[in-house]
This record gives structure tokens, sequence and C-alpha cells, in this order.
């Protein structure tokens, strides 16, 4: 099976990443530049026309959504016991908890355009970044409470698709809001960071990044 996944170092694209790694499956990566014009170069556009990473792949058809990669790929590798099928007791909360990661994706992405990719002072709006960092800390609530039960993964059962999907934001938020308030989700995360499969989905040293610092202090208003 030809597996390709086009990515670009620390976008939406290594959750894809980080879930192959989990999967254990052979893939290739073809590499973009998150800063440079090449994700709308006309042949990139043929295959997501979004100009945006991820696009997966898979025998000739194409997904560019990350969230419904980690769920066909859950599908695609049954036995690898990352997703959980049709009939699973947590069916439901598991798509659920895997759709909820778009959810701090969504002010993790409006705080990287605000403190990073809007790189002038005058185009920023300190009002605009302070809002998306309370929203961002409101919806990392939810997942605080959901680790309240004592369970090490966003399913009681154990690690799954979902928390490369729910991962990827927490590791990313961090940057942006502190987790004083969040011990659970800071534990959690923790636990992330040490597995192989994530290691191995980091950029290596040396390379063009999206986040050089490790925290964005958002202006006063």
């Amino acid at each position: 099976m030809k597996i390709v996944l086009h990515h670009a170092h620390e976008a939406r694209s290594m959750r894809v990443l980080w879930m192959l790694e989990e999967l254990g499956v052979p893939y290739d990566v073809v590499l973009h530049n998150f800063f440079d014009k090449s994700l709308r170069s006309p042949d990139y556009l043929a295959i997501n026309p979004a100009a945006r990473v991820p696009a997966l792949e898979i025998e000739g058809q194409v997904i560019c959504e990350s969230g419904a990669s980690i769920e066909y790929l859950c599908e695609l590798f049954p036995e690898k016991g990352l997703g959980r099928p049709a009939g699973d007791p947590e069916r439901m909360a598991w798509l659920d908890m895997l759709h909820y990661a778009e959810s701090i994706g969504q002010h993790v992405a409006n705080l990287t355009q605000a403190h990073i990719v809007l790189y002038k002072p005058d185009m920023r709006s300190p009002t605009q970044m302070n809002l998306e960092a309370r929203r961002l800390l409101k919806v990392l609530g939810r997942l605080e409470d959901r680790l309240s039960d004592g369970r090490e993964f966003v399913m009681k059962s154990g690690f799954s698709g979902a928390d490369c999907a729910v991962g990827y934001g927490v590791d990313v938020a961090r940057r942006f809001v502190a987790f004083d308030a969040l011990p659970r989700v800071a534990a959690y995360r923790d636990r992330l960071v040490e597995r192989p499969a994530f290691k191995a989905a980091l950029p290596p040293e040396g390379v063009q990044r999206i986040y050089t610092q490790d925290f964005y202090e958002a202006p006063d208003v």
C-alpha cells in the first residue's frame, strides 16, 4: 500500500505524521515550507486546492482533513487498536474527542496567525489575541474535566488516534496559554510527549520552525 503524507513541520499535518508513527506502517513524506509559496504551487493545488497541509495520499486517493485522515487510518488498520469501531461502547465518545480537537485547533490557529503570521505589530489586534487566549482556555477546560476521573488519555480504555488529534493541539496551546489552572491537561501533555511516535514526528534539529518561542505573551489591552 502506497501512503504519502504532505507535511510541514509543526503544522496540523503533524497529527497525521504522529498517527502514522503510532501505527508503525510504511509511508513517505513530502515536506513543504509553511512560510514560502510552495503550498500555492499548481502541482500542490492539484492535490489540495486549499493550499494547506495535510494532504494524505493513499493508493491514488487524497484526504485533506487531519481528523478525517486519522479516522480513515484507524479504519484501514483496525488491528492496531487506535480507533473505536462502530458498535464499540466508546465509539460515540471517541468520535466526539476526535472532532473536539478542531475546537482546540481553531483557537490555536487564530493565535498562531496573530502572533506569528501577522509579524508586524500594526497588523495585530491585542483585543483579539487576548480574546482568543481566553477562548482557548475555556475549550481546554473540557479536557481538564474529562481527565478528572484519573484516566491517562481521552479514552478510558487507553491511547487512541483521538489523542494524536487532541494532543497536538494541547502541545501547541501551551505556547499561548499557561496551564497553571489545568494541571491534568499539563500532565496529559507530559505523558504524550514522551511517546516515541510523538518524538519521531517532531522537526529535526536545525530546520525552520513555526514556533520559535516557548511562550507567546498576548499584549496588554
